[in-house]
């Protein structure tokens, strides 16, 4: 965990529990609190104007939802969604800063965290450019990976449908089928029970 509960707790944070579907924060909102997931998966998303989601991020348990915000006076650019039932802990945004302020070591891992993410989201932006779906389905399935504490080959269970697949790298669903099929006789992959791993 990015930041232990009972630290987070020690400076007036509250749990929720989230269904799947409900909204944490919408597009546009002004940040005022500090997230981080105790448990479940929350989807970053935006919608073009066409109405088609495109999924920016998928977050896990551990995590921090759009931290970044808290340090700069910028609207949200992203709804942040449950994926499933899902645990948030919330901590408002005056008790964040002085949480940090007390607690350089904190200030030093989250910047870390942080530097982490931009690095693997440029990684990702460049396989999205790509012309050819294999390189931009790698990409996205390499990025998430990344935060499995497991590099062994087939240990990471995605934890994506098809579709959620689709809105990551911007492809049509049915190229993400043909494609997952064909990087799976490329041995990148396993399909086990309709689940992909790599």
């Amino acid at each position: 965990m990015l930041i232990s509960e009972e630290l987070l707790q020690s400076y007036g944070s509250e749990t929720e529990t989230l269904h799947p579907g409900d909204v944490i924060f919408n597009e546009g909102d002004t940040p005022r609190q500090y997230y981080q997931i105790k448990d479940g998966r929350i989807k970053l998303n935006h919608f073009d104007d066409d109405g088609r989601e495109l999924i920016l991020a998928v977050l896990h348990a551990g995590l921090s939802v759009c931290e970044l915000m808290l340090f700069i006076d910028k609207t949200y650019p992203v709804n942040a969604v449950a994926m499933k039932p899902t645990e948030i802990i919330k901590l408002p945004t005056g008790n964040f800063n002085r949480l940090l302020d007390e607690n350089p070591d904190i200030s030093r891992d989250i910047n870390r965290f942080l530097s982490e993410r931009l690095y693997f989201k440029f990684i990702m932006l460049q396989n999205n450019t790509s012309l050819r779906p294999e390189v931009r389905i790698k990409g996205a399935l390499d990025y998430h990976k990344s935060f499995s504490h497991n590099p062994d080959p087939f240990s990471f269970e995605v934890p994506f449908t098809r579709q959620q697949l689709a809105s990551i790298t911007g492809l049509r669903v049915e190229t993400v089928v043909r494609t997952v099929k064909k990087l799976e006789q490329e041995n990148y992959l396993k399909i086990i029970d309709r689940k992909i791993y790599v």
